[in-house]
């Protein structure tokens, strides 16, 4: 009875009802990683220190971090820039911007960690997907294997340095940089041609859902509701206007001319004239020289406005301009016991008690959009608002009074900070950069970019970084971690180990090179690919050299399946990077992943011995 429940089989039962319920989906992937972590540690297979060492990984570590600068990436539109390109060469056809993306994906993956590769494309490809009108689910996971299939380069993946270290130690030849780059493509021909078909699979469940999780109005729609592309003006301040210099409050814009000013951008003169601040309008604000004033009103009014105080009209559309990194629109439903019923716009002095102004107001489907101030408010109408969003996302606090319906912080949340994409093109170059000349540590130099995207302005703050993060990724890979110490510990790897060294008996070259690739593959799975290629790389050298063949093809099996791991979430960070991104379960990645994992081993164990005989 003791052997049946010895630490190793213990550790084994542990692992098979977490993979049950992986599968199942009937509960929250990472809910079941720390439930198998919580089994280690209680069945004392695990001390507390060995339990908690995946949070404090590197790899964790740096996963946090990638998640904010892929943020920063998407918050500044540069993944909006990059995927516009990708589409100018593509176009919208589904086939085509499914090669690019592997293609692009594996290139850059030759040179850059899986991790952090993963982390530059994913928003990129989320933003083409999101342009082309088509499901991202389909690019997704394929784009986090694809990150992995680049062994190109020497320094593409970890195995790849642990079996040239191994072939060192062993005083055979060193791989040059580009040893691997045969491998590379022959993997990269497999893994597009086998997920050009599969991953229509993950796609079917998914169409149909996107509008409902569409809950907010969008600009657009609040555009096309409240009429404004027939109310909203644009108007530059020359220096030679009267208006120059004075206060709204002196030039009385709305009793004179029934016109609104919503918000005054203030620019840099000059002959590179750019946006350098911006404000909701109110009665204390001052209108500079070449200042651009975005009003609301009739079209006969704010021409009156034009002619008589020297302004010049230009081209603006509310759907592309009227929101911006700072300011935007909100929707507010009154409520019945409101103080504003029956008072007017100006008596309610909402620019005064709420720092926002209202543009126009619905009452039974009928608008009034010109001089609102002074319309009686009643119960159950809706009011347009414009004022920044930290401003507009505080009405929320005012629930006696009106609902708010535009949900800001989510609308904010998707306003690009377009002025910042350079800065972020910088930061992601530089860190891409320390990464492959080796600088700094790969952890540090993603820290380094993302506290960077912070402190530059590529985020709003630390609380936009903190929610950029999926957390139940983080924990997925945190917990999942200390399952290799386990396997450790308990002694599951050297059994693996020790059969592959006399257990196979006379299999032949190809039968042991299947052995060793599969073994290898099976591993990887659930300890860490790094960890199962120094495993088995001396492994394999000295199960070679036995059979008295060439080690070289069994290193590279070692090599290359360590990092083909595609059947789980949890096998690598770019799985779990991508899992919630796509709304992927478990058994998306046994369906899709399982069979490409298989068909590589297949075409590697033929191939590795052409590239490199026996």
């Amino acid at each position: 009875m003791e052997s049946l429940f010895s630490p190793s089989v213990t550790t084994l039962g542990i692992l098979l009802v977490s993979c049950f319920f992986f599968m199942s989906g009937k509960v929250r992937s990472d809910i079941v990683a720390l439930c198998a972590l919580l089994a280690l540690l209680v069945g004392g297979i695990l001390t507390p220190s060995e339990a908690l060492s995946g949070f404090a990984s590197p790899v964790v570590i740096m996963m946090v971090g990638l998640f904010v600068v892929g943020a920063g990436i998407f918050r500044t539109g540069l993944a909006k820039m990059i995927s516009s390109r990708i589409l100018r060469i593509g176009g919208k056809n589904e086939n085509v911007l499914f090669i690019l993306v592997m293609l692009v994906t594996a290139l850059i993956g030759a040179f850059v960690s899986n991790t952090g590769t993963v982390a530059v494309m994913m928003p990129i490809v989320m933003s083409m997907a999101a342009s082309a009108g088509i499901s991202s689910r389909r690019y997704l996971m394929p784009m986090a294997f694809a990150s992995s299939m680049g062994l190109f380069t020497l320094i593409s993946t970890p195995p790849n340095l642990v079996i040239q270290e191994a072939l060192v130690d062993a005083g055979m030849k060193p791989l040059g940089f580009f040893t691997f780059a045969p491998v590379g493509a022959v993997v990269v021909a497999v893994g597009v041609g086998v997920l050009y078909f599969l991953s229509r699979l993950l796609v079917g469940k998914e169409a149909g859902k996107t509008k409902e999780r569409q809950r907010t109005k969008t600009l657009p729609e609040l555009v096309a509701e409240y009429h404004l592309e027939r109310h909203s003006f644009q108007v530059e301040v020359p220096a030679a206007s009267p208006v120059v210099g004075r206060s709204l409050k002196e030039l009385r814009i709305g009793s004179l001319y029934d016109v609104s000013v919503g918000r005054i951008i203030h620019t840099s003169p000059g002959r590179f004239r750019r946006a350098v601040t911006e404000e909701v309008a109110g009665p204390e604000s001052v209108i500079r020289a070449e200042d651009i004033l975005h009003l609301h009103g009739s079209e006969e009014n704010v021409d009156r406005l034009v002619a008589e105080q020297g302004l010049v009209a230009t081209e603006w559309s509310p759907q592309t301009s009227g929101e911006t990194a700072d300011t935007g629109y909100a929707e507010a439903f009154i409520m019945p016991n409101s103080h504003l019923v029956n008072h007017t716009v100006a008596d309610s002095r909402f620019r005064e008690l709420y720092n926002v102004n209202v543009l126009g107001v619905k009452r039974h489907g009928e608008y009034d959009l010109g001089d609102v101030r002074d319309v009686k408010m009643h119960a159950g109408d809706s009011l347009l608002i414009q004022g920044t969003w930290e401003n507009l996302t505080g009405l929320e606090e005012y629930t006696d009074e009106f609902v708010l319906l535009g949900q800001p912080e989510k609308r904010a949340a998707r306003v690009t900070l377009d002025r910042k994409a350079p800065v972020a093109a910088l930061i992601m170059a530089g860190m891409i950069l320390l990464m492959v000349l080796d600088v700094v540590p790969g952890v540090a130099a993603v820290l380094l970019a993302s506290v960077l995207m912070v402190l530059t302005g590529c985020l709003r703050n630390m609380e936009e970084a903190y929610t950029s993060i999926n957390w139940s990724s983080v924990v997925l890979i945190a917990a999942m971690i200390p399952m290799s110490v386990a396997f450790d510990k308990t002694g599951i790897t050297a059994a693996i180990s020790g059969f592959l060294l006399h257990g196979l008996g006379d299999v032949g070259p190809h039968g042991l090179l299947a052995a060793v690739y599969f073994a290898t593959s099976l591993t990887t799975m659930f300890i860490s690919n790094t960890a199962t290629a120094v495993l088995f790389a001396p492994i394999a050298m000295d199960a070679a050299l036995r059979m008295g063949v060439s080690p070289y093809p069994f290193l590279f099996a070692v090599a290359v399946s360590a990092s083909m791991c595609f059947a789980s979430p949890f096998s690598t960070p770019p799985n779990a990077l991508v899992m919630n991104a796509g709304g992927y379960k478990f058994g998306d990645y046994i369906r899709v992943g399982l069979p490409l994992q298989v068909a590589m081993g297949v075409v590697m164990i033929f191939v590795l011995p052409l590239l490199f005989p026996f």
